[in-house]
């Protein structure tokens, strides 16, 4: 068996070990990888190009290289190091370039368990030796040192350059200690805690929150909350700010994690129900167009029922992938002008509006921009315009009016009518899923999901939702957007 397929097979906490060491390699530059035999397993691309030898091939036997180095009597000394602590920071070594040139880098060692009976991987994370002008930050680090929340900056190679006093007395380390140690390394304690540091500390844009374990002073371990922010890009790097996660941190990290895996559960399974839903509903359009006619009127009673169930199926699963994706990437707050999505709104239901002799009344000035994805923004005038027609009810001069009015720090979006009437006990039950407010006018089920879609859009945004009506006197459905 290969290197290379032992690097693509092998397991590290449950992560194949090639893609935790990708990950690590697209913040760290210079990563070797060797195993129990001390045989190369894997490379970075940036360290080959720089040693640029062929000896140092997948399999190869990483001693061959050591009579090479410059230095080769450091290497000698770091292993009774390594193997009685398990870990090394800080490492100076001597390396000679591809190219012949000498440089000096600093280098992390530690020991990767895989579980079970195989012997620990051994990986080093090397970045180049900085001068300590470069380091030293002037007047930034003495405010950090005075910072009473604990701090640690990390370079653009992934390495702590800095910890605050604060940092020192909560990892229970001294300055020394953790200045040049691999960041992901430090904070981690199984492999998917290093991914997940490591993935956060390559963000580039904005701070990202993650939780890490480290080890106490008595032996146990302490959950930490670590926010990481990115720095410039002209100057690199990231800080992080630690805290030690509360019972509330705990409690909040682990319905987000339950209501993404929900999430995903219900867009999988809005998928997957698709296909025999459109089975069904074909089949029973054949049945109809070929055997309608040998059908007596209970027969074909029961083939529009399994019709209208098929539909009404149909609308569930394209609101429940509805709601699965508000807030997903890819949406586009801006300033959006009501009046377009409306008269698009007024077209598309017309014929329903008609059918009922249903009056519905658009702003008669130009309403102000209203801050909103302009996809989320049609999707909340649809299904409160929508709910309106479906609840009208026996209304002798039925009609709907949209308003659309500045609010304090937003916009007021305002749906009137004057139907049927919601009871008060039931006015924030409605905006839950699958919570309908009765049978429509033509005496279909709603999906219970449309006020969901429209609360959830709001909350997305920064807003709420909420409704005013008593039984009898008609109902007012109120989104409130702020404006950024």
């Amino acid at each position: 068996m290969t290197a290379q397929h032992l690097a693509d097979t092998r397991l590290v906490d449950g992560i194949p070990a090639h893609r935790l060491f990708e990950g690590l390699s697209s913040l760290y530059r210079w990563i070797l990888v060797t195993d129990g035999n001390r045989r190369i397993l894997w490379m970075s691309r940036a360290l080959r190009e720089l040693l640029g030898d062929e000896e140092l091939a997948l399999g190869a036997d990483a001693r061959n290289y050591i009579p090479k180095l410059p230095k080769p009597e450091q290497v000698f000394s770091l292993r009774s190091k390594l193997r009685q602590r398990g870990a090394l920071a800080g490492v100076r070594l001597d390396v000679a370039t591809r190219d012949g040139e000498r440089i000096e880098v600093e280098a992390n060692l530690f020991k990767l368990e895989t579980g079970g009976n195989e012997p620990p991987l051994i990986v080093s994370i090397a970045r180049p030796i900085e001068s300590d002008a470069q380091r030293d930050a002037g007047i930034a680090t003495i405010i950090v040192d005075s910072a009473p929340d604990a701090v640690v900056a990390v370079d653009r190679h992934g390495f702590v350059t800095h910890a605050n006093p604060a940092a020192e007395r909560l990892l229970s380390r001294t300055r020394d200690e953790l200045t040049g140690s691999a960041a992901a390394l430090l904070f981690g304690e199984s492999a998917r805690e290093i991914e997940s540091i490591a993935a956060s500390l390559g963000t580039r844009s904005e701070p990202v929150e993650c939780r890490v374990t480290i080890g106490s002073a008595d032996g146990g371990a302490r959950r930490l909350v670590t926010t990481v922010s990115p720095l410039p890009e002209e100057t690199g790097g990231c800080v992080l700010f630690l805290r030690e996660a509360t019972e509330r941190d705990e409690v909040v990290a682990d319905l987000r994690r339950a209501n993404a895996e929900l999430e995903h559960c219900v867009n999988a399974l809005a998928h997957d129900l698709r296909s025999p839903l459109v089975a069904l509903l074909g089949f029973s359009r054949l049945l109809r167009q070929d055997y309608g006619s040998q059908l007596d009127d209970t027969g074909c009673h029961f083939l529009d029922r399994i019709e209208q169930a098929g539909r009404t199926m149909e609308g569930l699963i394209h609101d429940l992938l509805e709601l699965s994706r508000i807030g997903q990437p890819g949406e586009h707050p801006a300033l959006v002008d009501p009046r377009a999505v409306l008269q698009q709104l007024h077209a598309e239901f017309k014929p329903r509006l008609d059918a009922r002799g249903i009056r519905l009344a658009l702003p008669e000035m130009p309403p102000p921009l209203v801050y909103c994805d302009r996809t989320r923004l049609y999707q909340v005038f649809s299904n409160l315009i929508g709910n309106a027609i479906d609840h009208m009810g026996d209304a002798s001069d039925p009609r709907i009016q949209v308003e659309v009015v500045e609010a304090g720090d937003g916009h007021d979006i305002v749906v009137r009518d004057n139907g049927r009437g919601i009871p008060y006990d039931q006015h924030e039950r409605i905006f839950e899923v699958f919570q309908s407010l009765g049978a429509r006018n033509d005496g279909r089920a709603g999906t219970g999901i449309g006020l969901a879609i429209v609360k959830k859009i709001a909350e997305i945004h920064g807003g709420r939702v909420w409704v005013e009506s008593e039984p009898g006197r008609g109902s007012a459905f109120h989104v409130h957007l702020p404006r950024r």
